[in-house]
């Protein structure tokens, strides 16, 4: 069992056919394939990252499985310009690098909280947000540590957050963490 694994878990249990979702780092578009699997041929699914490579990757995987989304060239922070306030089902974030990807390009906490702040703006009452946050290495602690501040602070009348811990696992695990709108 590792994060991706509890991660897809909990979309499998959330994402109803004909759900909105987005995957708001793309990466190798195995979020976005199974999001595309669980909202169904009724359902809408966007797909953002800022890496060419990502945005290809994700395209072939999708054409590979004969599945349908938007993958768009773009920052996280920008996806409030292709959605409406309160429309969407689910959101999911990988924040970190692509795996295999250029270890110098990463997440930052300059774009990623703003992100969320943008996402939890686009989810409807009942909506959630699934993150998994890949840190240390050359990315470090700082994002994490930003995230996990930002998310204390959110209005718990309208967010619920849960944020688990691999207390038993070396080497910096990605930490999965879950938030449903009221």
């Amino acid at each position: 069992m590792n994060t991706l694994d509890v991660l897809h878990d909990f979309l499998r249990r959330q994402v109803k056919p004909g759900a909105f979702c987005i995957d708001a780092t793309a990466g190798k578009g195995r979020d976005t394939a199974l999001l595309c699997r669980l909202a169904g041929e009724s359902g809408r699914v966007i797909a953002f990252d800022v890496q060419q490579d990502a945005v290809d990757q994700t395209r072939a995987l999708l054409a590979a499985e004969g599945l349908q989304a938007e993958v768009v060239l773009d920052s996280h922070a920008n996806m409030a310009r292709y959605a409406a306030p309160e429309s969407v089902d689910c959101i999911v974030f990988n924040f970190g690098r692509l795996p295999g990807g250029d270890p110098h390009i990463f997440t930052t906490a300059d774009t990623s909280l703003p992100a969320i702040d943008a996402g939890l703006s686009l989810l409807k009452p009942g909506g959630v947000m699934a993150l998994a946050i890949y840190y240390g290495k050359e990315n470090g602690y700082d994002e994490k540590n930003a995230i996990l501040e930002h998310l204390k602070a959110l209005n718990d009348r309208v967010f619920t957050v849960l944020a688990c811990d691999w207390l038993n696992r070396k080497h910096d695990p990605p930490l999965p963490i879950f938030i449903w709108k009221e």
